[in-house]
């Protein structure tokens, strides 16, 4: 493992809650929105050791950090970063500033408290990425929910009770099996410490329920069908801001989990249940792909697209193969810049309409030409066309599961259709369809330009040249594979009882009444050799 002098993970976790706190002692809203910008840019800053500093040759965790905690129960403050999670980092880190400025005109109640969750989230979701003890880990993992809960349940629209608390009950149950799992990781190796998990052989039998506690967490954040109806209600509601973190961050924590836990801790149940995930993930891009072109709301439409994608990246996943894993990984960045910029889209127009269906925003090209130049950019990239980073990313994917099964590979072919029909209905429609109430609309201002055009820059250079993103993630891939092919098949048995000995004589008993031994005789007599400390 690498390491350096300087705290950069714990600077970057902990940077946005100091700043939370400052937050509450600033009076004007204004006030607030600049500090929390000043904020974010100085958090990308922060960032900026890791991006010049990642060594792309080795899969070690870099830049680590480990103290001791609570030393009774094996518990440390341990901290680092791979080519995995750093490319989950930097984007958490990048969406952070595009949050603030989406929000400036959307919030105008509570401004304080919005930002607030806001750092928070940030704190919590770099802190995941980082995690490298079990139990710190699963702090970050339960406190991402209560900013998201508050976003959804204080700033969103008119169902967002129902919204929130569909999303808080689906999660909460999600996390109170990983807690189990955890727990019994835990019993078995006496430690939290994941990297020290991952070099531990387990017992087919415990792998496999394991594995369904942690998978069915992870699905559920995915989600993957049948766990998606919680998405859909939440996007809707959310505040901009809010989609923007639940498509970018929150839902790539469930194939995050996939990856970092699933294949190097539980091998042989990961190929085990593998056709089980492979079917999810189909019937995820299938049944995502037909609800999203029967929507009329715009953010419905991108919600349940978001469901086809993310079956994406799990079909690359648990195909297991090197370009599909590599093709995932990418997806999973490429998604988040993508829909992203699509729920930004949509906010940025109903800041105009106040509507968000097809209908009310129809024939806006001629009005408004740069933000339907951006609608074109992203939707062409949600679709995978050349040129594009979601060409890339899905390519790799199919590539590897055509290394698999060519009927897989159809299938997916047959998602990649389906998704080229709704955002084609969403293009024309908002694009070049019969005029609605566009005239007197403003175009972009400089705001949304500031927070569109990077990410339009990403979606190109992404598309163009990722040998960049490949190098940071491509040793840590080989390395989580070759593993994984290792000890998949290595079945580990419980270690078996002592073999029964034949005596005859004298032997011990146990009475029930005293519970001490006694000598009994018996003629050919079974006992066991105890080993007293452990029977007692």
């Amino acid at each position: 493992m690498l390491n350096t002098g300087f705290p950069v993970l714990t600077a970057l976790i902990f940077f946005p809650l100091i700043a939370a706190v400052v937050l509450f002692f600033l009076r004007g809203d204004n006030n607030i929105r600049l500090f929390t910008l000043v904020v974010s840019l100085i958090e990308c800053l922060l960032v900026v050791p890791i991006l010049l500093g990642f060594d792309t040759t080795t899969a070690n965790f870099q830049f680590v950090e480990k103290h001791a905690w609570i030393e009774a129960w094996n518990i440390y403050y341990y901290l680092g970063i791979d080519g995995i999670s750093v490319i989950m980092v930097l984007l958490t880190v990048l969406l952070l500033p595009v949050c603030v400025l989406c929000s400036w005109k959307y919030i105008g109640q509570r401004v304080k408290e919005f930002h607030f969750c806001l750092l928070l989230m940030t704190t919590a979701c770099i802190g995941i990425f980082s995690a490298l003890d079990f139990i710190l880990f699963y702090i970050f993992w339960e406190a991402m929910l209560i900013p998201m809960y508050l976003m959804i349940a204080v700033w969103g629209g008119p169902q967002r009770r129902y919204a929130s608390l569909k999303f808080f009950l689906y999660t909460l149950a999600g996390s109170t099996l990983f807690l189990a799992a955890i727990v019994a990781f835990f019993i078995n190796t006496g430690t939290f410490s994941i990297p020290e998990l991952m070099e531990h052989r387990y017992a087919f039998q415990f792998q496999l329920w394991t594995f369904l506690a942690m998978a069915l967490a992870f699905a559920i954040k995915v989600p993957l069908y049948p766990f998606h109806t919680w998405l859909p209600a939440a996007h809707v509601e959310a505040p901009t801001a809010g989609s923007v973190l639940l498509a970018s961050i929150l839902l790539k924590m469930g194939t995050y989990g996939f990856l970092r836990f699933c294949l190097p801790i539980t091998p042989a149940a990961s190929e085990f249940f593998a056709p089980l995930m492979i079917a999810l993930a189909l019937i995820s891009i299938i049944v995502g792909s037909l609800l999203a072109i029967g929507q009329s709301d715009m953010k419905k439409l991108i919600a349940y697209s978001s469901v086809a994608h993310m079956g994406f990246v799990t079909l690359g996943i648990f195909v297991f193969a090197f370009r599909g894993v590599e093709g995932a990984i990418m997806h999973m960045v490429n998604h988040g810049i993508i829909t992203g910029a699509m729920f930004l889209l949509v906010g940025l127009i109903y800041e105009r309409s106040h509507s968000r269906e097809l209908s009310e925003n129809m024939g806006v090209s001629r009005y408004l030409p740069a933000y339907t130049g951006f609608l074109l950019l992203f939707s062409l990239a949600a679709f995978g066309f050349p040129g594009t980073n979601g060409f890339f990313s899905k390519l790799l994917v199919l590539l590897g599961v055509f290394e698999v099964s060519y009927i897989l590979g159809v299938l997916f072919v047959i998602g990649l259709i389906l998704g080229l029909v709704y955002l084609l209905r969403l293009l024309l429609n908002v694009g070049w369809g019969s005029p609605s109430s566009v005239k007197g609309w403003s175009d972009m201002n400089t705001r949304e330009w500031v927070y569109l055009v990077p990410l339009g820059l990403l979606v190109i250079y992404l598309g163009v040249a990722p040998g960049r993103a490949l190098s940071f993630i491509s040793p840590s891939i080989e390395n989580l594979l070759d593993n994984f092919h290792a000890e998949k098949d290595i079945r580990v048995q419980p270690v078996p009882e002592p073999a029964p000995e034949i005596v005859s004589g004298m032997v011990l008993e146990l009475e029930a009444s005293t519970g001490e031994f006694v000598q009994v005789t018996h003629s050919d007599a079974v006992i066991n050799r105890f080993d007293h400390q452990n029977f007692k």
